[in-house]
């Protein structure tokens, strides 16, 4: 097989993290992000490629001052046990330090893959209180569900919150 290179996303890559995300929405695995949503958040995504052609993505997004979220880390099936989702980790963790974050969440089924990789499952509230009061008030559905937020329960069903200090 030829290498594979991971770098940042470009606005051109959407479409083709749109494509690897939509069969995961299928099996209810991941949640679907339309497509303005998506381009919104290029700058959080890296990408994992072959001759042009994306196999795997991730992306990291901010959530506070120190704490960082994986969101849809996402390998190709015919590229899984390749190393691929290893080097998307790392370059988002890469990612995370350069901004100053010293934790990442991640809400995930891979239990054992984000394990490999240091994180572990975390309970209730890891955040201060008034840390807490504060992400209450973000949108973001993905901030909700690190807070273990009731409306957002249905979405999370069989994952597991878990947590990895830099």
């Amino acid at each position: 097989m030829s290498e594979y290179t991971v770098r940042p996303a470009r606005s051109a890559d959407i479409l083709g993290i749109h494509t690897l995300l939509e069969p995961l929405v299928e099996r209810r695995i991941l949640l679907g992000k339309d497509l303005a949503v998506l381009y919104g958040a290029v700058q959080e995504f890296v990408v994992a490629e072959i001759d042009g052609e994306l196999i795997g993505c991730g992306a990291l997004h901010v959530m506070w001052e120190d704490l960082g979220e994986v969101r849809t880390l996402i390998v190709r099936d015919d590229w899984l046990h390749h190393g691929v989702g290893r080097a998307l980790i790392q370059g988002l963790e890469e990612r995370a330090i350069a901004l100053g974050l010293r934790r990442l969440f991640c809400l995930t089924f891979e239990v054992e893959f984000f394990t490999r990789h240091g994180f572990a499952p975390i309970g209730e509230q890891v955040v201060d209180p008034d840390v807490y009061s504060q992400l209450l008030r973000s949108p973001d559905e993905g901030v909700a569900e690190f807070l273990d937020l009731a409306h957002v329960k249905p979405n999370t069903l069989g994952n597991t919150r878990m947590l990895k200090n830099l």
